[in-house]
């Protein structure tokens, strides 16, 4: 069946339209934010039990490119691109797996963790980079003269980008805020082959900056401003409610830093209800670290206000934002999910992570940002004790060492309350006997 995408503007008074091989990024009649929108009477012509069926057939098999998580749903995605020109490495398709340890110390029988960072650039990027990159190889093939692709990045989107763009063979640029990422962030653009541009400000002040070298159209904006890497992210939802049998869980927490992964979210949710495959959305719960909220002031005004922060210096640094593009989507989607917006102090954020690692994860700290504010939602009262709840992993805990090390060393600024530091011995046996003796006894204990 032919199927079709374009470009539309985000006002509903202006509703412009242009076709996905426009190097735009926003209305030129009216400057508002574009997404890509489906041929939704052409994709209901198959009905809902019909597309799950092609979703399960092609999901993680080694037929190219329908094995991806993403291109596994090529028709809500890009329908008409090339499957020449896809460039995947086989992203989505990530664990969700019932944290029952975990559940039951906080009180929740049903929790559930995508690990979105469990993929080739270790974070939930990929989704959205392999559906920008693989339509910039197509507009390459038909002739548009785009010389490289540039990003600004608190660390994940550089990484993405710049392993997509290497697959490719097109040159990536990323713009990153000197000395506020990690070095495994820092090191993954690097050795993927990116022109690495280190400024001297924030992640807004690297947003401007690429803003205005993407003027020049030979250079094309691979920022979540860019609607195309949504239609990737919002597969996370779908694949959730594939990996559920096809039912969706009752409450979803994301992290939230510049709002394009919510506002893909709820995108692929509201898809799913739109087709005839569920009937029921989720609640959608967006947590942001204290020092970089600017959504969740605005959430307690009730929306109606909101003003752009200096972001001050967090643990959670891929989501140290305070100006997110995608803010206008993200509050749209709240209101149709029956939204809460929670925040989370650099303790609460750092314990909830090291917590969830003591049942058996291993938390980047923007996971850590949701599962604390899921522990403060629970204690409010405003996620009940028997719902299914879905914390969204958004990277994986390998990429934060440091965090991990400084938190287990107790070089941190408060109590570190779950640190498990190594016990210095001499190398005598009645010495690790008398440790293991006490550590043991220590941990037969009901609180321990």
């Amino acid at each position: 069946m032919p199927y079709r995408a374009w470009f539309q503007c985000i006002n509903a008074e202006c509703k412009a339209t242009y076709p996905l091989n426009s190097v735009i990024y926003r209305c030129r009649a009216c400057n508002a934010l574009l997404e890509v929108e489906h041929d939704v009477k052409s994709l209901s012509r198959r009905d809902g039990k019909a597309w799950m069926k092609l979703f399960e057939d092609r999901y993680k098999t080694t037929e190219w490119p329908y094995g991806s998580g993403v291109w596994g749903k090529k028709e809500w995605v890009l329908p008409e691109i090339s499957d020449e020109n896809i460039v995947s490495l086989y992203e989505g398709g990530t664990n969700l797996f019932w944290a029952e340890r975990l559940g039951k110390i906080l009180g929740l029988s049903d929790l559930w963790i995508k690990l979105c960072g469990n993929t080739h650039s270790g974070s939930f990027k990929d989704l959205g980079m392999t559906v920008l990159v693989s339509q910039v190889k197509q507009m390459i093939s038909e002739g548009v003269p785009i010389k490289a692709v540039a990003c600004a990045s608190t660390g994940d989107t550089s990484a993405a980008l710049a392993v997509y763009c290497a697959a490719a063979g097109i040159q990536s640029i990323v713009l990153l805020p000197k000395g506020k990422i990690s070095i495994a962030q820092l090191v993954q653009p690097i050795a993927n082959g990116a022109l690495v541009l280190s400024l001297d400000t924030d992640f807004d002040g690297c947003m401007r900056v690429v803003q205005e070298i993407t003027h020049d159209e030979s250079i094309y904006l691979a920022n979540s401003m860019n609607s195309l890497r949504v239609e990737g992210q919002k597969t996370v939802g779908i694949e959730i409610v594939q990996q559920f049998d096809w039912e969706a869980p009752d409450v979803i927490v994301i992290p939230g830093g510049n709002l394009g992964n919510v506002s893909a979210l709820g995108k692929g949710l509201l898809m799913l209800r739109q087709l005839g495959l569920i009937s029921k959305l989720p609640r959608i719960v967006v947590a942001q670290a204290q020092r970089a909220n600017p959504l969740y002031r605005s959430y307690l005004t009730g929306f109606a206000s909101y003003e752009p922060m200096q972001a001050e210096k967090t643990l959670a640094s891929a989501i140290q934002i305070g100006n997110p593009v995608s803010i206008e989507k993200a509050v749209r989607i709240l209101k149709q999910f029956q939204g809460i917006v929670e925040q989370a102090s650099e303790e609460e954020l750092a314990d909830a992570a090291a917590l969830g690692d003591k049942t058996g994860m291993f938390n980047c700290p923007h996971t850590g940002v949701a599962l604390a504010a899921l522990i403060k939602l629970l204690k409010g009262g405003k996620i009940d004790p028997s719902e299914r709840v879905v914390v969204v992993s958004t990277a994986h805990g390998l990429k934060f060492t440091d965090f991990k090390v400084h938190y287990h060393k107790k070089e941190l600024d408060f109590n570190c309350r779950h640190a498990n530091t190594p016990i210095e011995l001499p190398p005598r046996v009645e010495a690790v006997k008398e440790a293991l003796e006490q550590a043991l006894q220590r941990s037969t204990r009901p609180d321990a």
